[in-house]
């Protein structure tokens, strides 16, 4: 298995230094190549040429049959084909074991979101006459005018605002860096929490130019975050499941319902491809279907004719 580590090493260095992956997509490919060579060394597997498409079927069966979830298994399976290409292209081996292999094609999962009504109780929530209060508005006000993932919203420092000009930068994946519209809304909850809120939480303390801190003054964490919005969640009685991608989510819906275009939906969500994008107009489309079902008078007439017949 020594052998193999060494190149799932060099692998994971290549991915950091010359593809700029970010640290957590790193971490996650570390996490599944783990528990693949662990499964390689048991086979006593020790190197590439060995390994057969054979193999790597009854590694992913075995994940099945643990019960893990088909994405869990089709991201092991992803980390497993980089690593081989990876291993060809270093020549440290001829044959790519994963070619023949594919996974049961998975319908796609609708992403969650709060509509206008529940972001308006949300954002209504945070206390704002107190100093926490007030980063916390300030907080999700610039959630959801951005649509920024978590990880950028907590890495959004001071000099990343340009609020003369109404826009932010932010870093997402790879650290690629991309400029979003700041809302007048959102503005006005940053000022105010950067004039009465910021400075105090900040004196004395070690910080790293970070935009939100936490009430001790350093940076604030993902968790810090989660458990934020997990508290006005519950305050505002919205018992949907929400996490803090649901407020990007709902941003970006939100944007195509009011009629956006779909590019500049996509280049202010920070997305490479543009189908990535599309799974809300998937999800707009779902919401118009709703509609013309609700209000339209023919389907209002068979569904009170319905209900009479099930009576």
């Amino acid at each position: 298995m020594r052998i193999l580590q060494l190149y799932a090493d060099e692998f994971l260095d290549y991915l950091r230094a010359e593809k700029n992956v970010a640290k957590n997509t790193v971490d996650s490919y570390a996490f599944d190549l783990r528990r693949y060579l662990q499964f390689l060394a048991e086979e006593d597997l020790n190197r590439p040429a060995q390994i057969g498409g054979e193999h790597i079927r009854r590694f992913l069966a075995e994940l099945v049959l643990a019960e893990y979830a088909a994405t869990s298994v089709a991201r092991q399976l992803s980390a497993i084909r980089m690593f081989h290409r990876y291993l060809i292209g270093e020549r440290y081996c001829e044959n790519d074991p994963t070619l023949a292999i594919t996974l049961p094609r998975r319908a796609q999962k609708l992403p969650n979101v709060l509509n206008i009504n529940d972001i308006e109780r949300l954002l209504a929530q945070p206390d704002a006459d107190t100093p926490l209060g007030l980063r916390d508005r300030a907080l999700l006000e610039f959630g959801y005018a951005t649509g920024a993932r978590v990880s950028e919203i907590i890495g959004v420092k001071l000099d990343d605002l340009f609020l003369d000009e109404r826009f932010v930068r932010l870093f997402g994946k790879g650290s690629k860096e991309r400029l979003v519209p700041l809302g007048d809304v959102a503005i006005y909850w940053i000022i105010k929490y950067l004039e009465s809120v910021r400075p105090n939480l900040a004196r004395g303390r070690a910080t790293q130019s970070a935009l939100f801190l936490n009430g001790r003054g350093g940076k604030l964490s993902r968790m810090g975050f989660w458990k934020i919005l997990r508290r006005y969640l519950d305050q505002a009685d919205l018992k949907k499941h929400a996490s803090p991608h649901t407020l990007r989510h709902s941003f970006a819906t939100h944007l195509l319902e009011g009629g956006a275009d779909l590019r500049a939906v996509q280049e202010m969500l920070g997305h490479a491809h543009l189908t990535t994008t599309q799974i809300y107009t998937h999800l707009d489309r779902a919401y118009l279907k709703e509609v013309h079902r609700q209000f339209h008078p023919r389907e209002q007439e068979f569904a009170a004719k319905a209900k009479t017949t099930m009576k």
